[in-house]
């Protein structure tokens, strides 16, 4: 088991920019904003905690990726912002999300809460939950666990023709085991950036 920490000065270079645009955002931050900017600084903070991977196989030791720093987002030219006309985040459930209702209904209102947190100062809205068959997606059963998958591009479709027009985005979630093609054996989630789904 290996536990990765971040020193306060790896935190600040990868959050505050010198971009002319941000420091004028900073300067704008109200008293709590900037309370919460500074406790994301702190190493023992919760909000960049340590992580604790367990084997060779988590994602972080198995799929190495380039480290991205807030600056390299904010100037990334497919990164897309809210408008003034779309500033909804829309939450699709797919299928139970739950052995109840009652639990599938608590998913989501963690979720919606946690969406509003993160993303503060967009809405957050929900769609009505739909079974997996109105996706009209495929389907396979994994020959390994013999869990029934769905197929992620597809998804991606149908969430692209439910789009409403004043979404920011649109987020699909399902407790059914996901892939992207044949090979793979499943997928943790999928998007498209250029259609925000």
């Amino acid at each position: 088991m290996q536990i990765i920490r971040h020193s306060e000065q790896t935190l600040k270079t990868a959050l505050i920019s010198k971009n002319p645009v941000l420091v004028s955002q900073y300067e704008k931050l109200n008293a709590g904003e900037q309370r919460l900017m500074n406790e994301a600084f702190q190493p023992a903070s919760d909000l960049f905690g340590p992580i604790t991977l367990h084997s060779p196989s988590d994602w972080i030791t198995s799929h190495p990726e380039a480290p991205q720093d807030f600056e390299q987002f904010f100037s990334d030219p497919y990164r897309k912002t809210p408008s003034p006309n779309k500033r909804s985040i829309y939450i699709q459930s797919i299928g139970s999300l739950g052995n109840t209702r009652i639990i599938s209904e608590e998913y989501i209102k963690w979720l919606t809460g946690y969406c509003k947190a993160y993303f503060y100062g967009l809405r957050v809205k929900l769609l009505e939950p739909v079974p997996v068959s109105v996706t009209r997606c495929s389907f396979r059963v994994n020959e390994n666990t013999h869990n029934l998958q769905i197929h992620a591009g597809d998804i991606l479709k149908f969430l692209k023709k439910k789009k409403p027009e004043d979404a920011f985005c649109v987020v699909g979630i399902t407790m059914i085991d996901l892939y992207p093609r044949d090979s793979w054996n499943f997928v943790f989630g999928q998007a498209s950036l250029t259609d925000g789904v």
